[in-house]
């Protein structure tokens, strides 16, 4: 049985385009020095670290350390929320970012600086941040939960993109836009939310937690991971050249005012697709399926370290 002392470091060797491997010599020597007492173990595949989160959770570990990009944290995210040997909030994660767009520790502060995120995690301060619950709709699956932004349609597809790119780091996401605009389709929706419906052609929809995505992106308006509200954004009917026009505004945040763009703020969204080929829905990054699905809020209730 693992001492509350102890530290469980999950590594992505894959994250930021091999960084992960390449620079764990040096991550292993910093925490020897600033004194953890830790084990650690490689991810082998995509969803590896549910499956690793499970498994030390079990043997007694309350801090876990994630080495790797948005997904890593991601999975690190759903393999504590899926599991109920604890509360989840009684583990705490400390983010070493080695990734390709490290999104959320934009809105966090959390340096990309290999020793200065280690010197937060030793530091010890802590918060709980705001949690997403996606149920996909007419299939059979496991909740998915997310800490940062999650969406279906256009950002969907980008993502869907993005890995032919990484090694490109954060450009990635751009050259996914780029490609997006020659071959992605706005598609029919129906946005349940606040007691209202919002139908029509859509480009997509976007549920924030927190400030950046898609390389650092600003999609939602004014993001609050500690509120207890999404914030929500209903892209409508974009042409191809709202897109090409309206680039630079996804970077300073000002595509939410946008006319064909409507923010919203909620505890809780349903999201329906009438369409027969189905849009992908991706959160935090990373591909969760197709389709429509339902969104609630699960207040403060992911705790890790921060300055």
């Amino acid at each position: 049985m693992a001492n509350k002392k102890s530290w469980f470091v999950i590594i992505n060797p894959t994250s930021g385009n091999g960084s992960g491997k390449k620079k764990w010599s040096k991550i292993e020597r910093l925490l020897n020095t600033y004194g953890f007492d830790f084990d650690y173990a490689f991810t082998m595949h995509q969803k590896h670290s549910v499956e690793i989160v499970q498994q030390v959770i079990d043997k007694g570990f309350f801090n876990i350390i994630s080495v790797g990009g948005d997904g890593t944290l991601h999975n690190i995210v759903n393999g504590i929320m899926l599991q109920s040997k604890m509360p989840s909030t009684n583990i705490t994660v400390g983010v070493i970012p080695i990734g390709t767009g490290n999104d959320w520790i934009k809105t966090h502060h959390i340096p990309k600086d290999i020793e200065s995120a280690i010197q937060i995690i030793k530091n010890g301060k802590a918060k709980l941040q705001d949690v997403g619950k996606i149920e996909l709709l007419d299939q059979k699956k496991e909740s998915i939960y997310f800490i940062n932004l999650a969406g279906v349609g256009f950002d969907g597809y980008v993502v869907s993109r993005v890995e032919k790119y990484k090694r490109f780091g954060a450009l990635a996401y751009l050259f996914g836009t780029l490609f997006g605009l020659v071959s992605f389709k706005n598609f029919n929706s129906k946005v349940r939310i606040n007691s209202e419906n919002i139908s029509g052609k859509t480009l997509m929809v976007l549920i924030g937690l927190c400030e950046y995505s898609g390389g650092g992106m600003k999609l939602t308006k004014k993001p609050n991971p500690f509120d207890g509200f999404f914030d929500v954004s209903v892209a409508k009917n974009f042409s191809k050249l709202d897109i090409l026009f309206n680039a630079v505004k996804l970077y300073n945040g000002k595509i939410v005012d946008f006319k064909k763009v409507v923010p919203l703020i909620a505890t809780s969204i349903k999201i329906e697709i009438q369409e027969e080929k189905l849009p992908y829905i991706q959160a935090d990054g990373e591909l969760i399926g197709k389709g429509g699905f339902r969104a609630s809020i699960i207040p403060k209730n992911f705790r890790f370290y921060c300055k």
